[in-house]
């Protein structure tokens, strides 16, 4: 444990519901996915994650159950239950069948989480496409890059968010078709383009859905490296066992709950955990069109009377900024599982919520490729702030050291490994096997993060082995906004970072040369950051950028970023052998 913060105990007892996982290590004794499958349906050797989403329900008692309340960002609320869920996504299905788009076809979606956004995923999935969420917030250029790497057949977007998809169309000769979601902002749809709701809303409410198996592809979403473009993690059907069992047992949800999360489908956790575990699990999911408000997020937990909410550090740090005094004008009791994922979970946040919610955050580790929560503290289980808990009950995952041994002494740092072989686990990087080939050694998935473990097999995050940047638990690449940075005329060459930030963990910073020519003004500096946000977008450009003489390179020519890092903190430089002579 972290010296300051004691453990906070459980009384399975006093919990507002006896937890689906009772005892970890009986469970975790006696795991079996073929017992996890037995819960849910294959039907005719069908393995399909609309099947099991929506269909399952719609076709049973749970038809006419809630399947999303949505909250639009003008306080309207729409209602959709599994029966709607199930007319809805077919008559997408048919929508694009009726375009030629089939099975393998890469359909990439650019959009707010308004309701059509999880209509078209699920239609997607029932014509044995692959969905691949784009976060709304990228600017044209990681568009570009990741539709390319996938050579996407169709994009679905918005007309507020149609330009981007203008700026870089003519750079994507794969895309047929792009198909705009017009009528929730009343614009009229430009030639050449198809509107949704003419394709789709005279489509036939039947649908049988294509044969798939478990090892079809279902969903690609793009990971960030330190080198090269985003990589494309592409998973299966099968991994909905992975989605299903982790929502049971790890975020606890029951028949009856109202569960939130609060991450963009255009990021992993925001299709796993925003559409997948939940609908697997037949609860009611709230879906919030708004963006974040420290008294606007309390009450939506209020209004809707959510039980179970799955959130992110940043927001939570946020939420602590705002004080303790707001949450207090709000009825939070129906609050009884708060989870978190996408960055660590500083000890101050779990121990702030155990004062505020009267109850602990618990929080969470995996990845884009792992597909689903790999670690967790479990709502049986005493919580050891700063730490991601134990292993999923189906999953290996330890640290080794440099030569792939488990390291049994407590607390000794190495790689966070997991053993391949698990349901959700990613099958390739898109057109990129040799990279896909290199995470894997000695018999493990090897992260990328550094880890230790204590004496009771709870794991705690030390940092990531290499320089990708966790900004608000989004991966950004160094490469790729350096890359838009030396597009600039006056950009020489850049070096990127991540720097720490009380909020957001760590903030992307930019190290620039300037050609010959080209002096630092107020304007130049203006110039290069709306260059940066204009290509890359809000989410992935730099916060700060700053103009010096030289970057340290290796002389093979490599930028040493973490002598960037170094310099910018303050810290020991440390070998500088290989530094290019200046």
């Amino acid at each position: 444990m972290i010296e300051g913060y004691p453990e906070i105990g459980k009384d399975i007892g006093a919990l507002k519901r006896p937890p689906n996982l009772a005892d970890w290590a009986s469970l975790r004794a006696s795991w079996s996915w073929d017992d996890q499958w037995a819960e849910l349906g294959r039907p005719n050797g069908l393995v399909n994650k609309a099947y099991e989403c929506v269909d399952r329900h719609a076709d049973g008692a749970r038809a006419s159950h809630r399947a999303i309340v949505w909250n639009g960002a003008d306080g309207a609320v729409e209602t959709y239950t599994y029966a709607d869920l199930k007319a809805r996504s077919n008559q997408v299905a048919n929508a694009l069948k009726g375009l030629g788009i089939a099975k393998g076809d890469r359909v990439f979606l650019l959009s707010d989480r308004i309701p059509e956004l999880y209509f078209s995923v699920f239609g997607i999935l029932k014509i044995g496409a692959i969905a691949a969420p784009l976060f709304s917030a990228f600017g044209p250029e990681p568009i570009k890059d990741r539709v390319a790497r996938a050579e996407g057949s169709v994009i679905i977007t918005t007309p507020k968010l149609l330009p981007k998809v203008n700026a870089i169309r003519d750079q994507l000769p794969s895309v047929r078709h792009v198909i705009v979601i017009a009528h929730r902002e009343g614009k009229p749809v430009a030639p050449g383009d198809i509107d949704y709701a003419s394709i789709v809303y005279g489509a036939s409410e039947a649908f049988t859905i294509e044969p798939t198996g478990p090892e079809d592809w279902s969903i690609m979403h793009f990971t960030s490296g330190t080198t090269g473009l985003p990589k494309g993690a592409a998973h299966v059907h099968n991994a909905i066992v992975s989605h299903y069992a982790t929502g049971k047992y790890a975020l606890d949800l029951q028949p009856d709950d109202i569960y939130w999360c609060t991450a963009d489908p255009g990021w992993v956790t925001g299709t796993s955990y925003g559409i997948f575990a939940p609908f697997s699990n037949g609860v009611t999911s709230i879906i919030d069109e708004g963006g974040f408000g420290a008294r606007r997020w309390y009450d939506i937990i209020q209004k809707f009377k959510v039980t179970v909410w799955y959130t992110a550090p940043t927001a939570l740090r946020l939420l602590m900024k705002a004080g303790e005094e707001i949450p207090a004008q709000f009825d939070l009791s129906t609050l009884r599982f708060i989870a978190s994922v996408g960055e660590p979970l500083n000890p101050e946040a779990v121990v702030w919520g155990n004062r505020v919610f009267s109850q602990a955050i618990h929080d969470n580790w995996w990845q884009t490729e792992t597909g689903a929560i790999m670690c967790a503290n479990f709502a049986s289980m005493p919580v050891r702030p700063g730490s991601m808990g134990r292993p999923f009950p189906g999953v290996e995952v330890t640290v080794v050291d440099e030569d792939a041994r488990e390291i049994t002494e407590p607390m000794v740092e190495g790689h966070l490994v997991v053993k391949p072989g698990w349901p959700s686990m990613f099958r390739t990087y898109w057109n990129d096997e040799e990279r896909y080939n290199s995470r894997f050694k000695n018999g493990w998935y090897y992260s990328g993060d550094k880890a230790k473990k204590d004496a009771d097999g709870y794991i705690w995050f030390v940092g990531r082995d290499d320089d990708v940047i966790n900004t608000a638990g989004h991966l950004v690449s160094p490469f790729e906004v350096e890359s838009v940075m030396i597009e600039h005329p006056a950009v020489a060459e850049a070096g990127v970072i991540g720097k720490p930030d009380e909020v957001a963990m760590e903030v992307v910073k930019a190290f620039v040369t300037l050609n010959e020519g080209y002096a630092v003004t107020d304007e130049l500096m203006r110039d290069l950051n709306r260059h940066a946000r204009a290509r890359l977008g809000p989410a992935v450009a730099p916060r700060e950028i700053e103009v010096i003489d030289l970057l340290p390179k290796t002389r093979s020519g490599k930028i040493m970023r973490r002598l960037l890092k170094a310099r910018e903190l303050g810290l020991p430089e440390g070998d500088t052998s290989t530094l290019e002579e200046d």
